[in-house]
């Protein structure tokens, strides 16, 4: 990774615009609830797999593709898996607890993007404890605004977490075909996000008993295509498909997984924002905005401390 006097500005406005497109989709995901949430996803991946494939096509038709290891090829399959194991159980908690309770646990990944940095060769740090705790202290006090509903469980909070735990996987596979082995973002993205719809599409036909020939749009693989849905999923595909997630993994490049990770904690305020003004039901209460204030702090802080320690390391 480049020090971060030379991270580029366009990778900072990516981030953001991600992180952006990014929320918006537990909402527009939660209001498709006709459909299975492994369908959902499924739909998710399949649509985004459409708008990758020129990229893809580009891409491929310049690169060496002798260059692609068996350990890439692998690493492409864990990488689908981990994304696939990400959306099929968040989706799933978007209808089995709170939109802010699935929102705030999905993004607990810092948490453990943190303890395995030794794992991966990297230094915890004073700045990266002190941000990463003052983010969640922050998500906690966020909590408190819909704590008292009784739309929340245990069972849902805990999907959302798995979904944090298979995102690390995902965020660390994808800058190591990024960043180290240098792979294109679309023919890295592509295959990932192909195979991530397609293990969700084994799994609802196995779970949520859909299947290819089924009349009911709600109950088929393809019935995204159907004019009740296909806004709805060419939404997700392109707003937090494109712009959100390849976005992400076009920024892994050049700003490390962790300052990714903090970033995305952006994402439960932002997903309540846009609910309210999606629904007018979701409340900006004092809890929130008081939580929202610290987890944005705590981003703050992580960032500077990974810029002061990148900056240190090149000029050392």
């Amino acid at each position: 990774m480049v020090g971060s006097s030379q991270v580029p500005a366009i990778a900072w406005m990516t981030l953001a615009v991600a992180v952006l497109a990014v929320s918006s989709a537990g909402i527009v995901l939660q209001e498709m609830g006709d459909v299975p949430p492994l369908l959902r996803a499924a739909w998710r991946m399949q649509g985004t797999s459409l708008v990758l494939l020129p990229g893809f096509l580009y891409q491929a038709s310049r690169m060496e593709w002798g260059s692609v290891s068996k350990e890439d090829s692998l690493l492409l399959l864990a990488s689908s898996i981990f994304l696939a194991m990400h959306f099929g159980s968040w989706v799933w908690s978007l209808d089995n607890t709170t939109l802010v309770h699935s929102l705030l646990f999905v993004n607990t990944h810092p948490l453990v993007v943190v303890a395995l940095m030794p794992l991966v060769g990297g230094t915890i740090t004073r700045g990266h404890l002190a941000g990463v705790s003052l983010g969640f202290v922050g998500a906690t006090i966020t909590l408190l605004e819909v704590g008292g509903k009784g739309e929340a469980s245990l069972i849902g909070d805990a999907a959302a977490f798995l979904g944090a735990v298979t995102v690390v996987g995902y965020l660390l596979v994808g800058r190591r075909l990024r960043s180290e082995r240098g792979m294109p973002i679309f023919v890295y993205a592509f295959p990932v996000t192909l195979f991530a719809g397609l293990w969700l599409s084994t799994g609802s036909i196995i779970i949520e008993g859909s299947s290819l020939s089924s009349v009911n749009p709600e109950n088929s693989i393809i019935g995204w295509s159907s004019t009740a849905w296909i806004a709805w999923v060419a939404y997700l595909s392109l707003g937090p498909g494109l712009c959100g997630h390849t976005g992400i993994n076009t920024v892994l490049r050049w700003i490390s997984p962790i300052v990714v990770s903090i970033s995305m904690l952006f994402e439960p305020v932002l997903g309540a924002a846009i609910a309210w003004i999606w629904t007018r039901e979701a409340e900006m209460g004092p809890y929130t905005i008081l939580g929202g204030a610290l987890m944005i702090a705590g981003a703050i802080l992580v960032t500077l401390n990974e810029n002061e320690q990148n900056g240190s390391e090149s000029v050392s």
